[in-house]
């Protein structure tokens, strides 16, 4: 069975956004950059929100064009080009790029997802994660830490009523300081 892995980077208080949005400070060097590829290029496809989604679409689909990418941001052109991908969005009307819509995220469908042979899906998005998390459909988290306090922002994790066990299955520290954290569910949520 496929599993829904949480992949994201936040700063060292826990923003995955400054308090303007901006996510510029995020250190992705070649090294991290070809981290990436090789942990996405084996995965089944990507489940974004809307906003997630248009960033994303707005600059890769011909980043391998650009004389100024490196050789990782080519080849991830290339990944996300051809991956599928469920954008969640009740406004969005058309989505080039491999990518179907969805408007609204229904347990009973994702479930049926991840019951399809391939590789595992990958999560993409705070609000989205949010949504899934409160929905119990998370089952594991890549968290990357940048060396970096923003002091302000829009966290990660919302506040919530409920508990979830993790077990950290990895952890890898890059050159440039970021810290990769891999957590796996040890059993249901409480509370």
């Amino acid at each position: 069975m496929r599993r829904i892995v949480l992949s994201i980077s936040v700063s060292l208080d826990g923003y995955f956004e400054g308090p303007d949005r901006e996510i510029d400070w995020a250190l992705v060097d070649d090294e991290v950059h070809r981290h990436f590829n090789d942990r996405i290029r084996v995965m089944g496809g990507f489940l974004t929100g809307r906003v997630t989604h248009e960033l994303m679409a707005a600059y890769w689909p011909t980043a391998d064009a650009d004389p100024s990418a490196s050789e990782a941001m080519v080849e991830f052109a290339g990944i996300w080009r051809e991956m599928p991908k469920i954008v969640f969005s009740r406004t969005l009307e058309t989505a080039d790029w491999n990518t179907t819509i969805r408007r609204e995220v229904v347990v009973e469908e994702i479930e049926e997802l991840k019951a399809q042979p391939g590789g595992d899906l990958v999560v993409g998005g705070p609000d989205l994660a949010a949504t899934f998390r409160r929905h119990d459909l998370i089952d594991e988290y890549r968290i990357y830490i940048h060396p970096v306090v923003l002091g302000r922002g829009r966290p990660l994790f919302r506040e919530s009523d409920t508990q979830l066990d993790l077990r950290l299955a990895e952890s890898h520290t890059f050159g440039n300081g970021v810290v990769m954290l891999r957590y796996e569910r040890t059993g249901a949520r409480t509370r």
